[in-house]
């Protein structure tokens, strides 16, 4: 009897297992620095040697069909069985390659990415992607590496560990306290004018942490980025609240009700098929480490 996988090009899994994380033949294209015709060609060549459509293709891109998600598991463990090959032959641990993670804006550009020089002098040969989203991240459809969240995900193909925690509290501009005074008793509050969250844009209820210290807060001004929120209380829109990370050192604004406070926790997902790739270790346990010794400053004490 013939065998169907004879005429399968290996390498044909590996174009497939980068088409999957950019979910376009165009960032696939670019990574492999193929042309977007062969990328294409050798896309359609693996599904001819499979015998059924691992992608549906749409204009928002590759969306992995349930029988692409099948091949997405066996491929890995092809890719997972290379590594650890390779690891083998070379006596250690091959710390190469790229790892994409991905968390909230807000963590990733005003803590995170500053952060990150250490773990580039130690691991140079490791390229890191970042991904910044408002949105749940799929990491079952392999939209990132490893995935940095404020609460634990849901599923049983990931591995998660809570890696810390961050505090919470209301902040204000010197001058918004001048001229509309600053309160001092839960019942002051509510004279206030505060800074908070597009509500349509809110898909993570992690993030409403201004309803959890003021009740019925009286929005005046919305964004869907921390960043926005911040630089709007700076010009003494209104108080805002915002996790301690998001104020340096030199930070002029003040911190109103300081008995008003939040904590979310920090967990690092990781699907459980690359849990044991050396580059995802590495990044895991640097982010570990970095959570560990930045307790203080992330609890704002």
């Amino acid at each position: 009897m013939n065998d169907p996988l004879a005429s399968l090009d290996w390498g044909d899994i590996r174009v497939f297992l980068i088409a999957v994380r950019y979910q376009r033949v165009s960032g696939a294209a670019k990574e492999l620095r193929l042309s977007h015709s062969t990328v294409s060609r050798r896309l359609s060549r693996l599904e001819q040697v499979l015998g059924a459509a691992v992608f549906e293709r749409n204009r928002d891109g590759l969306i992995l069909t349930t029988f692409g998600r099948s091949v997405l598991k066996r491929a890995e463990e092809i890719s997972l069985g290379v590594s650890n090959l390779r690891s083998d032959i070379e006596g250690s641990g091959d710390t190469s390659g790229v790892v994409r993670f991905a968390t909230m804006e807000g963590i990733a550009s005003l803590y995170l990415a500053s952060r990150l020089a250490g773990f580039q002098a130690s691991y140079p040969h490791i390229q890191l992607e970042l991904l910044t989203t408002a949105r749940e991240v799929q990491i079952s459809n392999r939209e990132a590496d490893i995935l940095l969240s404020f609460h634990k995900p849901q599923g049983t193909d990931m591995v998660s560990k809570r890696a810390g925690a961050f505090g919470i509290g209301l902040y204000a501009a010197p001058d918004y306290l001048a001229a509309n005074g600053t309160p001092t008793t839960p019942d002051q509050m509510a004279d206030h004018s505060y800074i908070g969250y597009l509500d349509q844009f809110v898909e993570l209820e992690t993030v409403r942490w201004l309803e959890e210290l003021v009740t019925r807060p009286r929005i005046i001004f919305r964004s869907n980025s921390m960043i926005v929120q911040r630089s709007a209380a700076r010009g003494a829109l209104g108080i805002v609240a915002l996790p301690h990370f998001a104020l340096s050192d030199t930070e002029s604004m003040v911190r109103v009700m300081p008995d008003l406070a939040a904590r979310r926790p920090l967990w690092i997902s990781v699907h459980q098929d690359l849990r044991n790739i050396p580059r995802i270790k590495a990044v895991q346990t640097y982010l570990e480490r970095l959570f560990e010794t930045n307790q203080t400053y992330l609890n704002g004490i």
